[in-house]
Formats: structure tokens, sequence, C-alpha cells
């Protein structure tokens, strides 16, 4: 069923999923918080809340980085072309109970140059932009099926002389249940108050209009519902699947389908699509290598996300779990 849904015609998905919510695109700041950084999920089409024990589960369900007591590192870096990048790291380690998190998220660009209306050529002066996301994350497994965890953002946002700060949260539940891995996830991310840029606002006297102060916006905040279950498995072979309903405050609902293939847990294909996700008709796909630095599991991982928008967008990361026993034998993810 979910490999079929990957071929819908873009007419019938416009059928089966009538187009609500678009015109609350652009209403929220911050808009590089809905960027996937987790190269595994953006393989998977962005379905990834419920994957489980994945090494970038800090940045898609802060709850399932306590299903590892072992700490990790992960790095990421999302490329988009001209000099912009986003890029992210995170580790994890346990404290007593406790699974605590710290994660950095930035994008950046390169230098522009200032333009006015009357040196449309540029001034000979330079600005840049960047957005941080600077993360502590906490959780706790409840039970052997479910965990919960939370994570507190610091924002901050500067074009120029201009800058906002603002404070998110995310919220993160797992269930995982006996049957065939199956694992329910709920997440919402993002959620906050208004912000607005602040800085030296000079008013322009060729402008009709008086000085306007920018407006108050909201934080992107994405409700986002989640299942995955492993499909086959065989002498090393496995087929997990996964399937996401993404509910934003800014834009229409849409529904992340993945497939992952993994064989051996050493090397894995992935594919993914999306529906009622403007912009985004092309599968995307990825793939992932595990390795060992010592007795230290290195995971390396690429995906591409096909646009229709800015072409297609690479990622790519890789992560470390320190083995804290040090022992070869034992099986550490």
């Amino acid at each position: 069923m979910i490999l079929s849904t990957l071929f819908i015609p873009k007419d019938v998905d416009a059928q089966l999923f009538p187009n609500l919510g678009r015109q609350r695109a652009g209403i929220a700041s911050f808009g590089f918080l809905k960027t996937d950084i987790n190269p595994r999920s953006v393989g998977m089409g962005g379905a990834s809340i419920a994957l489980g024990d994945d090494p970038y589960g800090l940045y898609s369900n802060v709850s399932s980085i306590s299903l590892n007591d072992n700490p990790r590192f992960m790095a990421s870096g999302y490329t988009y072309g001209l000099g912009l990048m986003q890029n992210y790291l995170g580790f994890v380690g346990k404290v007593k109970s406790n699974y605590v998190g710290l994660s950095i998220n930035t994008l950046t660009s390169p230098a522009m140059e200032v333009r006015t209306e009357f040196q449309p050529e540029g001034t000979g002066e330079y600005f840049y932009y960047m957005n941080m996301a600077n993360g502590l994350s906490v959780a706790k497994k409840l039970s052997d099926q479910f965990s919960f965890g939370i994570r507190i953002n610091h924002l901050y946002e500067q074009a120029a002389q201009y800058h906002n700060h603002s404070v998110g949260a995310d919220l993160g539940f797992l269930y995982i249940t006996d049957v065939r891995d199956l694992k329910f996830a709920v997440v919402v991310q993002n959620f906050g108050g208004k912000s607005q840029m602040d800085g030296d606002f000079i008013e322009n006297p060729f402008n009709r209009d008086s000085l306007q102060q920018p407006d108050y916006y909201n934080l992107p905040t994405i409700f986002k519902l989640g299942l995955s279950i492993v499909a086959y498995e065989n002498n090393g072979h496995q087929i997990l699947t996964a399937v996401q309903l993404n509910h934003p405050n800014d834009n229409a609902e849409n529904i992340r389908l993945g497939v992952e293939y993994s064989f051996r847990d050493l090397i894995s294909a992935r594919f993914g699509y999306k529906i009622n996700l403007e912009g985004q008709q092309w599968p995307s796909f990825g793939v992932g290598y595990r390795s060992k630095i010592g007795y230290h599991p290195l995971h390396v991982n690429y995906a591409a996300n096909i646009t229709s928008f800015i072409g297609t967008k690479h990622v790519f990361g890789i992560a470390i779990v320190f083995n804290k026993n040090r022992s070869q034998n034992e099986v550490v993810e």
C-alpha cells in the first residue's frame, strides 16, 4: 500500500486532500525550524517520529533518546546552493534516570551586497542572515514501552542590523508494542509565543506611508502523529515502513510515507513521498552505512529531496554511539 502511494498522480492527490490551509503560508517566523535536518528522515519523506532508536532522534522525536543508554554525538548539514547552509549538532547522555541532550541548529547565508533604489548594483556594504536554535532536551522512559521527552529552544534571528529572539518548546511521546516492533508517536514541535524583528528601523522619505513597525508572528508549530512497523524480516533482510500526519499552523495538512530496506543492519536504502505538500511531488531517497570506530558504532547517512522551487536539496549526516562497555561482542545501536 505504502509503495503504491508513491505514484499517486498530482490531480488525484488534489482530490483526496483538498487545498485547506495553504492560505496560511508565510504567517510564521523562524521558518528554518521546519527544515528536516535528519538525513534518515529526509530519505523516508519525513516519516520519522516513530522510528524509535534513531541516532538523529534528538531532532525528530526527543522522547526517543531514552531508548539507548550510550552517549551519542550527531552532526548533519543541509545544502541549498549559493552558499546557503543549515547545520545541526547534537549530543545525548544519561544523567541518573534521565536522558539529556544539547543541540545547535543554524542557518547561515554568505555575504550579500546592500542595494538601494539609487544604487541597484550595490553600495559596497555587505550583510549576513542567520538563524539559530540552541536546545536543551530531557527525556525519560516511564516504562519499557512508553517514553516522554521535552526540549526548550532559545531562538535567534539576525538580518543585517535587525534581530529577533524567542523561545520554543518541543514535546514528544513514543509507545512501543510487541507486535512486529510496531511504534506509535505524537510530537508537537515549535510551540511558543509571538515575536517580532527589532532594530534601528530608518524611515524612508520616499515611501507614502509613515514608518511601520514589524508585525508579531507565531512560531511554525507542527503537530505530528505517526507510526512505524517492520513489514518484513528474514535472514538479515528487513523492510521498515512508516506513515506520518503533519498538521502545521502555517500550511495545509500533509501526509508522509517512508520505506527503509536494510541488510544485516549494515547498509540501508530509503524512499519516501509527501502527499499534499506543494512543490514536493517527487519521491525522496537516501542511503545509510554503518561501521565502527574502534568499539563505537558509526552511522553515515545521505538523502536527497527533490523540490520544484529550489531544485534538489542534499543532506549529509554522521552519528557516533559511544559504547560505554567497550565490548566488541555487545550489540550497540
